[in-house]
């Protein structure tokens, strides 16, 4: 983004002005759903969805079903579904390809007189080495920003939810910026293909997937001059992908800028160092750093003791391991109340919520783990949040509290379990990581 590049103060960033009823937050997954349910029911020009995946499940056909219903009410209204390809194009993990999303896309397409694109959007050749994580539900003029994909547990559809954050912004020119973004530079790219209809195979189409990855570490939002301020309050949407680009700096800059107070909330504790190094330097500075992450059994790869066990269920355990040793290292801060560590659970449910407040002035809202692989492989986006005079305060008090309910505050760093009591099988798979220093490689890509 231009404006980043020259690291601008945050307070002169450009953005689209907002006031403060522009802005409001969902507390629950639950009303998430019902919330994105009831836009598309009234979406009358445009929707716009950006999501890592739509899985084929009861929530999941809940929202097809209501965008289909959607554009043969009105043949006329614009509809773009952007899902990463790989993901799409294969079963959960430890399940067969066989009845993969884009399987059921394709099906749906059949039955349906009217046309529903669902693109996918490979932003590496292979899963492992990056994905679209692009965040976004524009409905007409309204975001509805939100880290969550589309099934079961991140819409509460059934007995389980998975927590996030959600967010409705009432703003016409951040909803045709993003719109834009997704149109321009994604949609009409020569590698991403509907998944609604045959496509090719990923290997014939490498070539075009590399370009296209290059293309979008140059990409950035559109802000045109004549609809922004660098005053009071705003919006500025951020998209990076790539090592040192402008989303990472803008949330280096953010720590950096911190003089009070900074809420911090990842669900996989595991900072690239560049983080580790500005929340060290925060702390020094006097500021009071709050984490909020989940416990290892609110993780959504976490596997209880009486279900056979797969490998991905290590990584827990790794994040707690890297949060145990975080702890050990400020023990003197958390006693000094300078670093607050809060563990999420609330029974059978995971903690997916990311994102950071900075004092009370700036609010980030984010899909970004703030992990290497988001740092490093990830197409992610962002929305900063600027309130100089605190009118959204009160707003996010009350969402911080809300998060804060489930959780508890970590005293000593010997509350959290060390690799001596993990399961015999977990602890065998740390200790042969760590003996040939592989648990390094899987913190960076994992």
């Amino acid at each position: 983004m231009a404006f980043l590049l020259s690291r601008p103060s945050l307070e002169r960033l450009p953005r689209f002005a907002l006031t403060a009823s522009d802005f409001a937050s969902l507390p629950s997954a639950a009303d998430f759903r019902q919330t994105l349910l009831s836009k598309l029911d009234c979406a009358q020009q445009r929707i716009y969805i950006a999501a890592l995946y739509l899985e084929q499940d009861e929530a999941g056909q809940e929202i097809l079903a209501a965008i289909f219903a959607a554009k043969q009410r009105n043949p006329a209204l614009d509809v773009r579904i952007l899902v990463d390809w790989h993901r799409a194009q294969r079963g959960r993990i430890g399940e067969s390809n066989a009845s993969c999303n884009a399987a059921w896309y394709r099906k749906e397409a059949s039955l349906h007189a009217v046309e529903v694109p669902i693109y996918g959007v490979p932003t590496q050749t292979r899963e492992l080495f990056g994905v679209l994580h692009l965040k976004g539900f524009i409905i007409d003029d309204l975001v509805i920003y939100s880290g969550a994909s589309l099934n079961n547990v991140y819409l509460h559809k059934q007995d389980k939810y998975r927590f996030d954050r959600y967010h409705l912004i009432q703003n016409m020119a951040l909803a045709d910026c993003m719109a834009s973004f997704m149109l321009q530079h994604i949609c009409n790219d020569e590698a991403v293909f509907r998944l609604d209809k045959p496509v090719p195979a990923t290997r014939s189409i490498r070539k075009e997937i590399r370009a296209f990855r290059g293309r979008l570490e140059q990409a950035h939002y559109h802000l045109p001059r004549q609809q922004v301020s660098q005053q009071g309050m705003g919006v500025t949407p951020i998209v990076g992908l790539g090592k040192g680009n402008a989303l990472n700096r803008l949330i280096l800059q953010l720590i950096a800028h911190a003089q009070h107070r900074l809420v911090i909330c990842t669900p996989y504790f595991n900072f690239p160092m560049a983080v580790l190094r500005a929340i060290n330097r925060a702390l020094r500075r006097g500021v009071e750093v709050t984490i909020i992450v989940g416990d290892k059994t609110a993780n959504d790869f976490f596997i209880p003791e009486s279900e056979p066990f797969k490998l991905i269920g290590a990584l827990p355990y790794l994040y707690e391991m890297n949060l145990r040793r975080f702890a050990k290292r400020r023990q003197a801060q958390i006693e000094n109340g300078k670093l607050n560590l809060c563990l999420w659970k609330d029974g059978d449910n995971s903690y997916h919520l990311k994102g950071m407040w900075c004092d009370t002035q700036h609010i980030l809202l984010t899909g970004n783990n703030m992990n290497p692989r988001a740092f490093r492989l990830d197409l992610e986006n962002a929305l900063l949040i600027h309130d100089p005079e605190q009118q959204l305060q009160a707003q996010s008090h009350a969402e911080q509290q809300h998060i804060l309910q489930h959780t508890t505050r970590i005293h000593h760093y010997r509350q959290l379990e060390s690799v001596r009591s993990y399961p015999l099988k977990v602890r065998t798979i740390l200790t042969r990581l760590s003996r040939v220093r592989i648990d390094r490689m899987l913190n960076l890509m994992l």
